[in-house]
């Protein structure tokens, strides 16, 4: 029977340990301890670091997994590489990875390979603010404060003041894991993002798609949807931005995550790494390709040619948007009325239960679960999505 290391065991990983168990695969779940729901669905549970690189190699070493993988989150990500390449998986390469995990490392490489991004620099945390915001002169306002380690768009700040900056920072000190910080540009343009998958240095797909965006302190994507219009010239350039960042970054064997920004026409890059998406991307990818994306993330994990339709798929329209607790406290009721006959219901995933804690969605993880539907054009789909979700009840006692 294969090994499979599967790196976290958060909501975000449950699909995949759930497809893992499918197919045979004994899956070895790792997470520091809490009440993650990954842990009861493993056939072994490690409770690790997943940044503790030397305990997971050395757990992954003793247990001769055949595979080390994740989706949803980028902190396990130089883990997976460091494996990956001491015990010759196949997955990232630790350089790769490294890059994937570092916005700063990814940004210098970006602009090495001439992959359009937004303008940054790069900061100490202990930088006076004074001196930041001197050298930040040749940067046009609102700019982006943003950690380089973290991931569900904790630690990052958007800033249309000068005095705003100090705020920021601190932000990014509360998340992050290194002792630097990027200040970027504000690209005014419409958010998008693609997913893509590379194996044996070969780009099976590039797949664009939309978000529905929450507005906090940034815009949080709160869901998407397939497909995302783009004009021939546009879909091209898009293209070409995101095979050259890929390229650049030196992914392979594995699922690419891309967050994006349109802006007349032009695709720029804002961030981009090597496992798969959250928030419902990975569901929205097997409806509109017709293939179970985790089982195919799993299968490169394991040394596997993943198997995706020669003419592309089926492209079936579909739609995701995250429920949210409209408070923090504790959940008094949450109750799905869709009736089973409802064609253009993929499916409803509820996180949780009466009694436990929620909290006010200002993040990805902060959901307390999700909708995705389908139809026969976009339009249909995103009807459908609304129509579900207006027949779920969410109620919280603050």
């Amino acid at each position: 029977m294969k090994k499979i290391m599967i790196m976290g065991a958060g909501i975000y990983q449950v699909p995949l340990i759930r497809r893992a168990r499918q197919m045979g695969i004994y899956t070895i779940v790792v997470s520091i301890p809490g009440d993650y729901p990954g842990f009861a669905l493993a056939d072994e549970a490690l409770y690790i670091n997943t940044t503790d690189e030397e305990a997971v190699l050395r757990a992954a070493r003793e247990r001769k997994v055949d595979g080390i993988v994740t989706v949803g989150t980028d902190v396990a990500v130089i883990t997976i590489g460091r494996v990956c390449e001491e015990l010759h998986l196949c997955g990232l390469s630790f350089a790769s990875a490294r890059i994937s995990t570092d916005k700063s490392l990814m940004k210098e490489c970006f602009a090495r390979a001439g992959v359009r991004t937004a303008r940054f620099l790069k900061f100490s945390l202990d930088t006076p603010a004074a001196s930041v915001l001197e050298q930040c002169s040749g940067l046009d306002f609102p700019l982006i404060v943003k950690t380089v380690d973290s991931s569900g768009s904790r630690g990052i700040t958007r800033i249309d003041r000068p005095e705003q900056l100090a705020a920021a920072v601190e932000a990014v000190r509360a998340v992050t894991r290194r002792d630097y910080y990027l200040v970027e540009e504000f690209i005014t343009g419409e958010d998008f993002g693609a997913q893509a998958f590379v194996y044996d240095g070969e780009i099976l797909f590039v797949l664009p798609h939309g978000n529905y965006q929450f507005h906090g302190d940034t815009g949080v994507p709160a869901g998407h949807y397939v497909p995302y219009p783009l004009e021939a010239e546009a879909l091209e350039d898009m293209e070409k931005q995101v095979t050259g960042a890929i390229r650049a970054m030196g992914l392979d064997y594995c699922a690419v995550n891309a967050d994006l920004i349109l802006k007349d026409g032009k695709t720029y890059i804002v961030e981009l790494t090597g496992r798969g998406g959250a928030t419902g991307l990975s569901e929205l990818d097997s409806v509109y390709l017709g293939v179970d994306l985790y089982e195919q993330i799993l299968r490169a994990a394991l040394g596997e040619r993943p198997r995706f339709p020669e003419d592309g798929g089926p492209k079936t329209a579909c739609a995701c948007k995250l429920l949210q607790s409209p408070a923090t406290g504790k959940l008094g009721r949450l109750e799905d009325r869709n009736p089973s006959e409802e064609a253009d219901l993929v499916e409803v995933v509820l996180d949780h239960r009466a009694g436990e804690p929620v909290r006010a969605f200002r993040v990805g993880p902060d959901r307390i679960g999700h909708v995705i539907t389908k139809g026969k054009t976009l339009s249909e789909a995103q009807e459908a999505l609304e129509r579900c979700i207006s027949r779920i009840t969410v109620e919280v006692d603050a």
